[in-house]
């Protein structure tokens, strides 16, 4: 898929210089939007550039970017937390509008689904969200560093490998996961949600995407994402997520005669959408 993109730079919530890139939309111009990339990844992963490139090959110009100390971004990961990554979610949506393209939509993969949930349900300008194969709890991340829990709340931080990247875990960052609570924000969301998730995802299980389900208001849609992994790897599994997002968000996106600070109140199709259980 040939996209053009543009490089940009904006301010961490914390002060580093973030890195992230706009994949600008081909043909007529339909909206603009945020994503977020999962725990560790980045910008550059399958997901975030998949996704992105695909949306904006359907006239959705995206903003992915390089979270706290990953990829091309300043800072340590470690002075990072889920607080900060849903701040600095909504200063890459506050980087949209400053250029002049205001973000419609956010969009995210994994934690940062959590994250795009958590951002979108305190921006004004944010009219519709959509996660993919999201935790309901931040604090699932847990697992993937509970062998040094113990000794960095101890000592105050220890040095984690992962995915061959050398990070520091900190006492803080640990305690502000384990306070964040998702649910409420969904409750509180105010905004159409598409809720994405393969019932085979042996990383984070599909029992998450119940969960927020069924926390969320209407208009909700579940959407399964059957045959794709977790990280949306497989040949093709990027970008069917990508096409169906592309399509549900149309109502929302800046073409929309629907008010921006009121689209969230349509009545959407997804009204009579099952349960997911």
């Amino acid at each position: 898929m040939s996209t053009t993109s543009e490089r940009i730079r904006f301010a961490s919530s914390t002060g580093p210089s973030l890195a992230g890139i706009i994949d600008l939309p081909q043909g007529e111009v339909r909206g603009w939007g945020v994503f977020a990339h999962g725990f560790t990844l980045g910008k550059d992963c399958p997901a975030a550039s998949r996704i992105s490139r695909q949306l904006a090959a359907e006239g959705i110009g995206m903003l992915r970017f390089d979270n706290l100390g990953l990829g091309d971004s300043e800072g340590d990961w470690g002075d990072g937390s889920f607080t900060v990554k849903v701040a600095d979610t909504l200063r890459a949506i506050d980087a949209m509008t400053e250029r002049g393209t205001t973000a419609d939509l956010v969009v995210g993969h994994s934690w940062g689904g959590a994250a795009a949930i958590a951002a979108a349900s305190v921006h004004p300008t944010v009219r519709a969200v959509a996660s993919i194969a999201a935790p309901s709890d931040p604090s699932h991340v847990e697992h993937h560093y509970d062998a040094l829990v113990s000794r960095v709340l101890a000592e105050g931080d220890a040095e984690w490998l992962i995915g061959g990247k050398a990070l520091t875990l900190k006492r803080d960052f640990v305690e502000d996961v384990r306070r964040a609570h998702l649910l409420d924000r969904v409750a509180a969301l105010g905004r159409p949600l598409l809720v994405m998730h393969s019932p085979t995802d042996d990383t984070v299980g599909v029992d998450n995407a119940a969960d927020i389900f069924n926390a969320a208001r209407h208009p909700r849609s579940f959407v399964s994402l059957e045959g794709s992994d977790h990280l949306l790897t497989l040949p093709g599994r990027a970008q069917r997520a990508a096409r169906i997002i592309s399509a549900w968000a149309d109502p929302y996106l800046g073409s929309s005669s629907l008010p921006r600070r009121a689209a969230y109140r349509a009545v959407s199709a997804s009204s009579a959408a099952p349960s997911v259980r």
